[in-house]
């Protein structure tokens, strides 16, 4: 889909602040805000923009905390329809937040969130790697997030938002 300039601006702004209010939105872009809600509608509906969602730091939720794991898959891929269909049983498992196509080492990168690495580990050995395409895995377990979506994380009451020009 070509997006217009207008179209473009609106979707490198929401990306960095979905909340921004639709009146602050247009002055931006300037544009009336009716037009620049039906541009919001558009992009919604071609579901350029998938999804609004939050940033959330689970350190600071007594008991949510969690574990992350990045896994490193390779697998074998099927005739005709190549890596898809295993990456497609991939993510279907709920622990699974995202799956990726990588090119390296290894085929598929997955992440997966999870209470403890003994549940994590569990997912691996009883669920991912008994898949018939999984040929090996490597989990890596996240330790610290310093960094997510161009946020800093503990930096105190200063703003986390960092800035990376083109």
């Amino acid at each position: 889909m070509k997006l217009s300039e207008k179209e473009l601006e609106i979707i490198e702004i929401l990306e960095k602040d979905a909340r921004t209010p639709i009146d602050v939105l247009a002055k931006m872009i300037d544009l009336p805000v009716e037009e620049t809600e039906a541009l919001v509608k558009k992009l919604e509906e071609a579901k350029v923009i998938v999804q609004y969602t939050a940033l959330i730091d689970w350190r600071k939720a007594d008991g949510r905390e969690g574990v992350t794991a990045m896994i490193d898959v390779k697998v074998t891929p099927k005739r005709g329809v190549g890596f898809d269909e295993v990456a497609e049983r991939i993510y279907r498992f709920p622990e699974v937040k995202s799956v990726y196509l990588m090119s390296g080492a290894y085929d598929l990168s997955v992440v997966i969130e999870g209470r403890s690495m003994a549940e994590i580990a569990q997912f691996v050995s009883e669920k991912l790697s008994t898949l018939d395409s999984v040929i090996s895995t490597t989990t890596h377990f996240i330790l610290k997030k310093y960094k997510h979506d161009g946020i800093v994380f503990d930096q105190g009451d200063q703003d986390r938002r960092i800035v990376v020009s083109p």
